[in-house]
């Protein structure tokens, strides 16, 4: 499974770049131009040789529309035929594990061999929006069997159980005698023998690191909004990988906040943008992504000025070549294997551009659709 997992880096880029979509949504705009934006950046990530489309989810966020990764992901293998489809991910603590089996199932009918399943350990929301999604507190028996698992028993945290049997739906193989044996994931191998979507641990701090490492999965950690965590989780990834059917070596990639333009300027301009709309929904006051305009004459006190510079100082920003050389520098110093590049900004138009001066400056070459 692992050549469907590692990347092919094209042009001059050090490892395969891939693009992160929160299908964010400006004032003024609706979701279904957001929607819209999606699928440009979709086909032309794909054209450009981009190596994976991954969505978040998340909820009760106004500005952005990205709630049912499965639902825009079967829209995106509609419009696209080569690159790889996936989570960014699924957050399995908000749903049943063979409700997602079921959906990724039919995702994998709908794009055979290039979509993945990216799982997170967060809600994606704050504690009353997770409620309201029932998320379910359950501890369902025999999963993993491993002192990881008992020591998540203790915290309180059920998600290497839930991944558990998420895997065991995937691949129909619960053994004998278990609740769930007679239970089948459909579209899935009950129906004769196929591809699966690879599983892959999202993170944002250690515990995510820790499990996927033990388990041999790959890792994807949220550099771009967890900057500090990012050495010391890949670190811990590495350190307590342990080979399986799945990967012989670690392979992780990080989410990289990054917005190019053609003018520096500009590009500040439009990443301000997100660290307004950010700062926002860390002070309870989630929203529209705001315009440039707005962000420009936002009257910031001491503290949000400083939270925003230090929000700022982890986004990758300014022309083509400017980018190039930050994501390059970003690249050396984790020794991450794939970058997956988030371009949060008020309007499309602003992140479709973005990705196509980035591709420029790596020469990603132009590729047919039909490859």
């Amino acid at each position: 499974m692992s050549d469907a997992i590692r990347g092919e880096a094209r042009g001059t880029a050090p490892v395969p770049l891939s693009v992160l979509d929160l299908v964010t949504v400006g004032s003024g705009r609706t979701a279904s131009q957001a929607l819209a934006t999606s699928v440009e950046i979709s086909r032309l990530a794909e054209r450009r040789g981009y190596h994976r489309h991954w969505v978040a989810e998340h909820h009760s966020m106004p500005g952005v529309a990205s709630s049912s990764p499965a639902v825009i992901l079967a829209h995106l293998a509609a419009h696209t035929r080569r690159i790889r489809l996936g989570s960014g991910g699924v957050m399995l603590p908000n749903h049943a594990p063979l409700v997602i089996a079921e959906q990724f199932g039919t995702l994998e009918a709908l794009a055979p061999g290039r979509v993945d399943l990216g799982l997170g350990r967060a809600p994606g929301t704050d504690g009353a929006t997770a409620a309201a999604l029932r998320r379910s507190d359950r501890l369902n028996e025999g999963a993993l069997g491993s002192p990881l698992l008992e020591r998540s028993r203790e915290l309180g945290d059920d998600f290497p159980q839930q991944l558990s049997e998420l895997v065991r739906f995937l691949d129909d193989d619960f053994p004998d005698g278990h609740p769930y044996a007679r239970i089948h994931a459909v579209p899935g191998p009950v129906q004769g023998p196929k591809g699966r979507p690879p599983v892959w641990l999202l993170g944002s701090s250690g515990f995510s690191a820790r499990l996927a490492g033990a388990l041999g999965l790959p890792f994807a950690f949220a550099h771009h909004f967890s900057a500090h965590n990012t050495i010391p989780a890949l670190d811990l990834y590495r350190d307590s990988f342990r080979p399986s059917a799945v990967l012989d070596a670690p392979y992780a990639l990080i989410g990289v906040a990054a917005l190019a333009a053609d003018d520096p300027k500009e590009a500040r301009r439009q990443v301000l943008t997100g660290a307004l709309s950010m700062l926002r929904l860390r002070t309870g006051r989630p929203g529209l992504i705001p315009t440039p305009e707005e962000a420009e004459a936002y009257d910031f006190s001491a503290p949000e000025r400083e939270f925003v510079d230090s929000w700022l100082g982890n986004v990758v920003h300014g022309t083509a070549d400017e980018v190039r050389e930050g994501l390059d520098g970003l690249r050396k110093r984790t020794g991450a294997d794939e970058l997956m590049i988030t371009a949060n900004a008020h309007g499309g138009d602003a992140r479709v551009r973005s990705y196509e001066l980035i591709a420029d400056a790596y020469g990603l070459p132009e590729l047919s659709t039909g490859e």
